[in-house]
């Protein structure tokens, strides 16, 4: 891959969804759709919005690895991301990611205990597209 910021870019702003997995306290792998993330740092770092009660979060508090996957399904081109999370309730990352139309999850707004930001960070990724994977690390971006 020529350039991961670019191609990995596309593909992850192009979704209107993406899938998040975990590792539950059984030790299984579980998977969640979520909305898009709100807000990126290259193709590193994705910062999504969810709920605190939200089962997810007390596994990412015992064990923050996770995988963040994108995947463009008119041309089946795909990106998994690996790395960790990071549960953020800080008011400054809740107000930069608050989006119109929010209050619909959260009814007591951006202050709503409820509501949290997961920071997941990129260490590798495995790209698929034209029946073909490509691994890549993130220190080559």
């Amino acid at each position: 891959m020529r350039d991961i910021q670019k191609t990995v870019g596309l593909i992850a702003d192009k979704q209107k969804k993406c899938f998040l997995s975990y590792i539950d306290e059984d030790g299984f792998p579980q998977i969640r759709a979520m909305l898009s993330p709100r807000e990126r740092d290259g193709v590193k770092v994705f910062y999504l919005s969810t709920n605190t009660s939200s089962k997810k979060i007390g596994c990412f508090l015992k064990n923050p690895k996770a995988s963040l996957y994108f995947v463009d399904q008119r041309f089946y081109n795909a990106v998994c991301l690996s790395g960790t999370v990071e549960v953020l309730q800080d008011e400054d990352t809740k107000k930069r990611i608050w989006r119109l139309g929010d209050k619909m999850y959260y009814s007591k707004g951006v202050n709503d205990p409820d509501y949290c930001v997961l920071k997941f960070t990129a260490e590798k990724g495995r790209r698929y597209s034209n029946f073909k994977n490509e691994d890549f690390l993130m220190e080559e971006n």
